[in-house]
C-alpha cells in the first residue's frame, strides 16, 4: 500500500503562463521536503497546462508525472508515464484530453468536479473523480458522482504551498510504486481516499472557500 497525493503544484502562485520557470525545481524540492514530513510515498506533479520532469528532485517521495489540463469546460488531471508536456488552456474538450491520455498510457481524473467545472457532464471515458483537498465537504457528492459514472474516487491536496501537500491523499494498492502501477490501480479501483482533518486544515479550507467564491 502506497500513499500518494495525486494533485500538487510546483509553482505556488497563479497568474502566469503555463510553462516551466526557474522556480519550478525549487517548488518541487519543497514539495518533496513536506511530502516526507507528511509520510507520502509519492506526489503527482500536476501543474496547470504544462509538465516538466524536474531533474534533481529525486528520492522519496517519488514524483509521478502529471498535468492539470484546462479543458473547454473545466479541469482534468492526467497522470501516468507520459502526460502532455504543454496544453493550451480552453482549447481541448474533455473527450479529446481523455483520448490523448489513454493513448499515452495515462489516467484521466475529473479534478474538483464542483468548482466552476462542467467536465462531469461530458461523455468522456474518465478513469476516476477527485475528492479535492480544498473541498472535502463535497466528498459525498463526489462519491455519488463516482457511482453514477461507474468510476473510482481518488484524492489529491491541490497544494499550491508546500505545507498543504498530503492533506488529501490516495491509498494505492500495488506491489511497487511506478507511474504505470498508479494508472493500473486507478483503473482497477484499487484505491481509497484519506482526508487530513486538523484544525489548521479546517481554517485553510474556509479561506479557500471564500477565495473561490469571490475570485
Amino acid at each position: 500500500m502506497f500513499t500518494v497525493d495525486l494533485h500538487a503544484h510546483t509553482r505556488f502562485f497563479h497568474g502566469f503562463r503555463g510553462e516551466p520557470t526557474p522556480y519550478d525545481p525549487v517548488g518541487a524540492r519543497l514539495l518533496a521536503l513536506w511530502g516526507r514530513r507528511s509520510g507520502l510515498d509519492g506526489i503527482a506533479l500536476t501543474n496547470h497546462d504544462y509538465y516538466s520532469p524536474f531533474d534533481g528532485a529525486t528520492g522519496e517521495p517519488q514524483f509521478i508525472p502529471g498535468i492539470e489540463v484546462t479543458t473547454t469546460v473545466g479541469h482534468l488531471l492526467v497522470v501516468g508515464p507520459d502526460p502532455p508536456r504543454r496544453t493550451v488552456p480552453g482549447e481541448s474538450t474533455p473527450e479529446e484530453v481523455v483520448s490523448r491520455a489513454h493513448g499515452n498510457g495515462c489516467a484521466a481524473i475529473i479534478a474538483h468536479p464542483y468548482r466552476r467545472s462542467r467536465v462531469r457532464e461530458s461523455d468522456a471515458d474518465f478513469d476516476a473523480v477527485e475528492i479535492n483537498g480544498k473541498h472535502p465537504d463535497n466528498a459525498e457528492r463526489v462519491r455519488a458522482l463516482s457511482e453514477s459514472l461507474g468510476i473510482p474516487v481518488v484524492g489529491g491536496s491541490d497544494a499550491h504551498y508546500p505545507f498543504e501537500v498530503g492533506r488529501t491523499v490516495t491509498r494505492i494498492e500495488a506491489a511497487e510504486l511506478t507511474p504505470e502501477t498508479v494508472v493500473t490501480a486507478i483503473r482497477e479501483g484499487a484505491v481509497s481516499v484519506d482526508v487530513r482533518d486538523s484544525r489548521v486544515d479546517e481554517l485553510m479550507r474556509t479561506g479557500y472557500g471564500c477565495v473561490h467564491r469571490y475570485l
